[in-house]
């Protein structure tokens, strides 16, 4: 494919964070940006050159995006593979592929083909019927996870199982949807690694983050994780393993469990920037955002190194306002970076916005971090 240059333009279909963070990168490399999402005035679509108000299976504006761009990637996994396919179909690419969503957006597909790169994952089994939640039962037992083999995230459609009644239950609460029941792992540390390829089948990745989940949100990201140089070598060589499986063009975010025998075992693959990468903005030399660009644009890819210590926290909603008190006294702060989103209403446990603190060391970035979203409330 010739490269997409600067002054082409780019479709992105979803109107989020992880759209508008993109699309900052590419207007700063010179791109035009036109955003697909139902909802006016998205993130992404305050700062695109323009927004299609349409839903993600509307034909008619997918087809007038495929006329309007160059090339066409998304910003989240749940893109129905169809509209990728209808937008092919009118001779515009989209990258990553729909292959590419064909897997992540299933977790069985998902573990599967984990499994037969040869990588690890815990024990699991497709759950469809009552049958198969038997032999779930007995084949890999409690504690166990089951969770919805489609859709859900931020921890949404999953159940703890520690007996077969709340197995039962939990079967019956899901409406007959296809689960997905894997076994409950002890594990150190959760770890993520961001990971680029291009269609050059050049692979990069950048260096493990350290993430802690609160509510099954993800609250704090650290980099570099505190690991050992081999644990952190490891996750980047199976995040590239898998990027080069997939034959993914774009970023995409590995989750991993560190086991306490520091064995890796991969938990959910997402084909697009990922929240724990939102540091590389300040803390690396190329951000995934502008490696996501560079790679659906057929450009080389850029450096993952890591050029500061960096921890990112998040800030949710509340649900008790939607006016964030507390900006001018964060930003009396040295060295912290601070993101809002756009989004106009601060539902509780919704993603708006993120602090990045970079420092000497973690250790300090991480109190840095967490003192200066103490100033922050909702009104």
């Amino acid at each position: 494919m010739t490269p997409i240059l600067p002054g082409q333009t780019i479709g992105m279909v979803g109107g989020g964070q992880l759209g508008r963070m993109s699309t900052f990168k590419a207007k700063q490399m010179g791109y035009i940006v036109v955003t697909l999402d139902p909802a006016p005035h998205s993130p992404c679509g305050q700062v695109a050159d323009a927004q299609l108000i349409a839903g993600y299976t509307d034909h008619l504006s997918l087809i007038e995006l495929s006329q309007r761009c160059d090339v066409v990637t998304y910003e989240f996994e749940n893109v129905p593979s169809e509209s990728v396919e209808l937008i092919v179909s009118h001779g515009k690419p989209v990258f990553p592929a729909a292959s590419v969503l064909n897997v992540t957006q299933n977790r069985v597909r998902e573990k599967t083909f984990v499994r037969q790169l040869g990588l690890n994952v815990a024990d699991f089994l497709g759950v469809q019927d009552r049958d198969d939640l038997e032999q779930a039962i007995d084949q890999i037992g409690f504690p166990a996870i089951l969770k919805t083999a489609g859709g859900g995230y931020d921890g949404k459609g999953q159940f703890v199982i520690g007996s077969a009644d709340e197995a039962v239950c939990a079967f019956e609460a899901s409406g007959g949807v296809e689960l997905i029941w894997e076994r409950q792992v002890p594990f150190d540390l959760e770890l993520s690694v961001i990971c680029a390829r291009n269609q050059q089948d050049e692979v990069v990745a950048y260096p493990p983050t350290e993430n802690i989940h609160v509510n099954n949100i993800l609250d704090i990201s650290i980099a570099p994780a505190r690991v050992s140089p081999e644990v952190q070598a490891e996750a980047q060589h199976v995040a590239c393993e898998v990027a080069a499986g997939l034959g993914l063009v774009g970023v995409c975010g590995i989750e991993m469990f560190l086991l306490p025998d520091e064995t890796l075992l991969i938990n959910e693959i997402a084909p697009r920037p990922h929240n724990s990468g939102h540091h590389t903005i300040e803390s690396c030399i190329c951000s995934q955002f502008e490696q996501h660009i560079r790679a659906v644009c057929g450009l080389p890819l850029g450096s993952t190194e890591l050029i500061s210590p960096a921890v990112m926290v998040n800030i949710l909603g509340s649900g008790t306002g939607s006016r964030l008190a507390g900006v001018p006294e964060l930003l009396r702060t040295p060295n912290v970076h601070f993101h809002l989103y756009g989004k106009r209403e601060a539902k509780a446990d919704r993603k708006m916005g993120h602090i990045t603190a970079l420092s000497v060391d973690v250790e300090t970035a991480l109190e840095v971090a967490l003192a200066a979203r103490q100033q922050l409330r909702w009104e």
